[in-house]
């Protein structure tokens, strides 16, 4: 048995490479085609690209792995099904439980590898992809400067220069800008730009100033220089990197998302118990209403037998009113307040959940793709791609709807993140059992391989 494990680890891992690579790279490409927008015209260096678009690889490859076992596992079914292995095992008295338990080791494996991915890896990878997409964002064009083109995009002045020679132009001319007490024009034969660490700085060879007060036009200088160096800020120019403990749901490790669904819990019961305070103080009773509807019913209740109290004044009637009124509308507005903190409990919760369920997937599709590369009779490349797609497919879809409707607050997040994986349980299992009283192929996986033999 040990000699069919290794066999069957053996055959599964160059496929699942191989898969990984390819599904890694169409959703690169597609990455980058979307995102190369963000660097034209940015002026970035080779390495901060390099740098974002390593740091947005992290969520390609999780969400390539579930996909590439399963189609490693369609494949090597598949293929070991068209050479009649299969049916020789099963001839020996090997049964498929048997000879799955070798690629269910293998799937699970890599989950938990991929538990520890999602965990540790690709919320840091996240976190840091987010800052630097900020910071892209932000940054302005650069200095481009070009011969007989007016530059106006610096903070405090504006320039042209008439020539370039490499680094070197000639027939600089600079102007002061904006409301200040003196303007000034500086002309020079020739200058050099350079870059410090968040300013340009621009030395100006072999020319003249010429300063004029704004208050007083009398007061005129001229000043001829060799060298004059202008320091221009560049904050808003140069990328700047920053350094944020900021940190959203998907950049976050379990412990950090437990301590975030652990303050929530204290808003709510903050919030729960400043209500019953006020239930207290106004009818007597420290209940919590378990909705607005049940708190508007008790309300009415008590207003109903203030009402029914001969013996209270007219004053006393509608200063007591008065404050059921408040109550109401403070009801209203603090179950507002927990539903809000209710849907952001629920929004970290949905990730601790998705940690831990995209990565069991992994051990499903194993399930899913072994009775299905048997009964298609065929692992030619086709077959396999069509059914891991259709299936992955339904997986992603049902898995971005249950993420919704949990942070809606529809459906808790265990149930929004464990239904798809309980849908494909289902369908495996039903697969697999139909494989292991060795039934006819489905009809649809008879019809593809046909078609791919054809």
């Amino acid at each position: 048995m040990r000699l069919l494990s290794r066999y069957f680890v053996r055959e599964m891992v160059l496929p699942f490479i191989l898969s990984l690579l390819m599904i890694t790279f169409i959703l690169f490409i597609n990455f980058l085609l979307r995102a190369i927008d963000r660097f034209l015209g940015k002026g970035l260096d080779v390495l901060t690209i390099l740098e974002y678009l390593f740091l947005n690889l992290a969520w390609i490859i999780a969400l390539a792995v579930p996909m590439a076992i399963l189609l490693a596992t369609l494949m090597t079914f598949g293929r070991l099904s068209e050479d009649n292995e299969i049916n020789a095992m099963r001839a020996s008295g090997i049964g498929f439980l048997t000879i799955i338990r070798a690629p269910l080791m293998f799937g699970i494996t890599v989950a938990l590898l991929l538990i520890y991915f999602n965990n540790y890896i690709l919320p840091d990878m996240n976190f840091h992809a987010r800052l630097l997409s900020g910071d892209i964002y932000r940054k302005r064009p650069g200095m481009n400067i070009e011969p007989g083109i007016f530059i106006d995009d610096l903070p405090d002045y504006s320039m042209i220069v008439g020539g370039k020679d490499g680094e070197l132009f000639s027939d600089v001319r600079i102007f002061s800008k904006g409301k200040q007490k003196s303007q000034t024009s500086i002309h020079s034969k020739t200058g050099t730009l350079s870059t410090l660490a968040d300013a340009f700085l621009l030395t100006l060879y072999d020319g003249e100033i010429h300063e004029l007060e704004t208050n007083n036009f009398t007061n005129y200088r001229r000043i001829i220089f060799d060298t004059h160096k202008i320091i221009v800020p560049a904050d808003d120019i140069l990328l700047n990197r920053r350094d944020s403990s900021n940190r959203t749901d998907r950049e976050m490790t379990v412990p950090m998302i437990l301590k975030k669904i652990d303050n929530y819990d204290k808003r709510i019961h903050v919030v729960q118990k400043r209500l019953k305070g006020s239930f207290y103080r106004t009818i007597g009773d420290s209940i919590f209403p378990t909705s607005i509807e049940f708190g508007e019913s008790v309300i009415n209740l008590a207003r109903d037998s203030l009402r029914a109290d001969t013996t209270l004044s007219k004053g006393k009637l509608h200063k007591k009113e008065r404050q059921l009124r408040s109550l109401e509308r403070q009801v209203k507005n603090e179950f507002g307040l927990i539903n809000s903190y209710a849907k952001g409990r629920n929004k970290y919760g949905v990730e601790i959940h998705k940690k831990f369920s995209i990565p069991f997937a992994c051990i499903l599709f194993v399930l899913l793709g072994a009775p299905l590369g048997v009964m298609a009779k065929r692992g030619g490349f086709a077959v396999s791609t069509t059914l891991s797609f259709g299936f992955f497919l339904l997986y992603y879809v049902l898995l971005i709807g249950g993420e919704e409707m949990a942070d809606r607050n529809q459906v808790s997040a265990a149930v929004g993140m464990w239904a798809p994986n309980m849908v494909l349980l289902i369908i495996a299992l039903y697969l697999t059992l139909h494989t292991v009283r060795e039934r006819s192929p489905i009809s649809l996986l008879s019809f593809l391989s046909k078609k791919e033999s054809e």
